[in-house]
Parts: C-alpha cells; sequence; structure tokens
C-alpha cells in the first residue's frame, strides 16, 4: 500500500476534524500538506499527532486572537501553555530557555480520546514514510532531501487564485503541490513584482 500526500493531507484534514469536534473554534485546517516535510525546533521535529495537536493550540490561539509565542514564534509562553492544558497537552514545569513551554506531550485522557485518530495517522505516516523512502537512485527530490532537512528554512508567501495565501518553505513546495481548501487549485509563489516576463 502506498501513500502520496494527498492521502496523507487527508488524513492529517481528517485528525484536524476530529480534533475540532472537541474545540470548535478551531480554524480550519488551510494547507495539511504544508505540514509534510516541515521541520520546526520549536514545534517538534517529527509530524505525528502530538505535533498536530500542538499545532492546533496555535489555532486556537489565533482564533482568540491570543500571543501564544514571541521571538520570531520560537517561545511559547504561558498562554500556550494555558490553551494546550485545554486541548490535552501536559508540560514541563519549567520552560526551555529558548522554546518555552513548547515541550509539551499527549496526557493519558487525550490519548484516550484520540486513540483511533492516532493509530489511522500513524499507519498513514508509516505508509507515506515507506512510500517516500523507497525512492531510487534516479529521482530527484530537491535540495531539502539531499541535505538531510526536512525542509526547514525562510518561508516565502504563496497564494492561490481565490485570495488565500499561506507561508512555506519554497523547497516544500517544490516537492509537490500544496492545495487550496477554499478554490481545489495550488498554491504558487507569485512572481516578484516589476520582474521581466519573456
Amino acid at each position: 500500500m502506498s501513500t502520496t500526500p494527498p492521502v496523507l493531507a487527508a488524513e492529517l484534514a481528517q485528525a484536524w476534524a476530529d480534533i475540532q469536534r472537541y474545540h470548535p473554534e478551531l480554524p480550519d485546517l488551510a494547507a495539511p500538506e504544508s505540514l509534510i516535510g516541515e521541520s520546526s525546533s520549536a514545534c517538534g521535529h517529527e509530524l505525528s499527532f502530538e505535533r498536530l495537536l500542538h499545532e492546533a493550540v496555535h489555532g486556537v490561539a489565533a482564533a482568540r486572537g491570543v500571543r501564544d509565542t514571541s521571538r520570531a514564534g520560537r517561545y511559547h509562553n504561558r498562554r500556550f501553555l494555558a490553551i494546550s492544558e485545554e486541548l490535552g497537552l501536559d508540560h514541563p514545569e519549567e520552560p526551555h530557555p529558548s522554546s518555552g513551554f513548547s515541550l509539551v506531550t499527549l496526557s493519558p485522557e487525550a490519548k484516550r480520546r484520540y486513540r483511533p485518530t492516532i493509530e489511522r495517522l500513524q499507519r498513514a505516516l508509516k505508509a507515506h514514510s515507506a512510500a517516500t523512502s523507497s525512492d531510487t537512485g534516479r529521482t530527484f527530490r530537491g535540495p531539502a532531501a539531499r541535505h538531510g532537512s526536512s525542509g526547514g528554512g525562510v518561508r516565502v508567501k504563496a497564494v492561490c487564485d481565490c485570495g488565500r495565501n499561506v507561508r512555506v518553505v519554497p523547497s516544500v513546495l517544490a516537492q509537490a503541490p500544496i492545495m487550496c481548501g477554499g478554490c481545489g487549485k495550488p498554491f504558487r509563489i507569485p512572481e516578484p513584482v516589476g520582474a521581466a516576463t519573456g
């Protein structure tokens, strides 16, 4: 069984919807594909349900207009901590010096609540990993794959035709299209204003 990024994206979207059932104020996930292959030292390196729930904390904070991080999103403050507790995440007693309370883990209650979701997402991630790691030497996956990076780096604005936008690392966008949940068209990095056309 092979899982392509769109299938994994669908599983991520379903897992997000499962979280929304318990936390209706959580906004929709605009581009689940943007989480695939993205690395963030502050929010966790590996894509997992725990990481997804961590991102959901940021989503709830945004919906409430709460500033839950500082230092360009690296330091997770006590407002992040309070919302993470609401969503079922445990945390260390003391903040990390550079990332604050970002190192959250699933509480036993959250593990029970989301068990079917966690198992479904783990299967999809495992299949996706098997499908993408079986690449032969004849395939090209871009600079992120060549250098052992999972896509961390400077994010740029990618737009779709309906006017929505996401921030994405260009190498991640180059790996596979990121489709807009609003209009179904791919996000693209716009040409710089005044760029020569020819």
